[in-house]
């Protein structure tokens, strides 16, 4: 019971990485109708700048440590949000009324152009990060097991918990929201109606790299390690948990995101940990075998 309850909460806490990934996927095509491959890579881009922010600001080893994660955190989503405008506006938007073929090409060169660009400018070798934030509790103890819950695994949750309230409420309640919503149900009467379409779009993807950068920073806390190839898998996988999870619906990338985490935390707890990345795809395919609109999602209708 005591192992179950630590695979459990290291589930969580990876499930809860990726569903901040899965967001940026499902919100970029509820809008337009594509997938933005290259949002792994703006997830690595985070990660990279709070790297570099917490070496070139001296806040390794601040006191106090949440000033410290909060400057970081700032940086990190300013930096990475003009990443994703810059992605909306080179490989997207002249290509918007083109076939559906044409952005996913240049969605695809964009994430190679990024890889790349990260391992000339940073380096192909690993990026250390010594520890930051430190201590935990112990929440259950049995047959001298003791089942741990990290002070950053806390927070990495926690986070997850108020930027998902808050972006859910922004969605619901604000102007942009609105307009949002207004585009992901007829693009061409949002812009009839006088939606600045352009601009929401931009929004959309600024939003979705905010996420992702945040998703960044954490992973780089929690592994202390990041390289120039950590957006593809992530990126593969969260793109998994949006499907998983509904694509297009909010609620369904974090559900698919945490469902991810919770399969690979399980299978590499209890059978072939080399395996554990062809569970998450198995199961996947499972669920689009009995329900093609994903856990949350709504079969899409066809406008004529």
């Amino acid at each position: 019971m005591a192992y179950f309850l630590q695979q459990l909460i290291n589930g969580l806490t990876l499930g809860s990485i990726y569903g901040l990934i899965a967001i940026g996927y499902t919100m970029v095509y509820g809008i337009i109708g594509m997938i933005n491959f290259a949002h792994g890579e703006i997830y690595m881009i985070g990660a990279f700048v709070s790297v570099t922010a917490f070496v070139l600001l001296g806040l390794i080893g601040v006191s106090p440590v949440p000033l410290a994660l909060a400057i970081v955190l700032l940086t990190a989503m300013l930096f990475t949000a003009l990443y994703g405008w810059a992605v909306e506006r080179i490989a997207y938007r002249p290509l918007r009324g083109s076939s559906r073929l044409a952005p996913l090409i240049s969605a695809i060169g964009m994430s190679i152009f990024l890889q790349n660009y990260a391992q000339i400018t940073q380096g192909a070798r690993l990026k250390p990060m010594p520890p930051l934030v430190e201590g935990g509790f112990t929440v259950f103890e049995s047959g001298g097991f003791a089942v741990r819950l990290s002070v950053l695994q806390l927070l990495i949750m926690v986070l997850t918990l108020v930027l998902m309230a808050g972006f859910t409420t922004v969605i619901a309640r604000s102007r942009l929201g609105r307009a949002q919503r207004a585009c992901e149900q007829d693009i061409v009467m949002a812009s009839l109606l006088g939606i600045d379409v352009d601009r929401v779009i931009s929004a959309t993807f600024v939003m979705g790299a905010a996420l992702a950068a945040v998703a960044g920073v954490m992973v780089t806390l929690y592994y202390g390690v990041v390289d120039f190839f950590i957006g593809f898998l992530a990126g593969v996988k969260a793109f998994t948990a949006a499907v998983l999870g509904g694509i297009g619906s909010l609620p369904g990338a974090m559900l698919g995101g945490l469902l991810i985490g919770l399969i690979e935390a399980f299978w590499s707890g209890y059978f072939s940990v080399e395996y554990k990345d062809l569970s998450v795809f198995a199961i996947l395919i499972l669920v689009l075998v009995f329900r093609p609109s994903g856990l949350l999602g709504r079969p899409e209708v066809e406008k004529v």
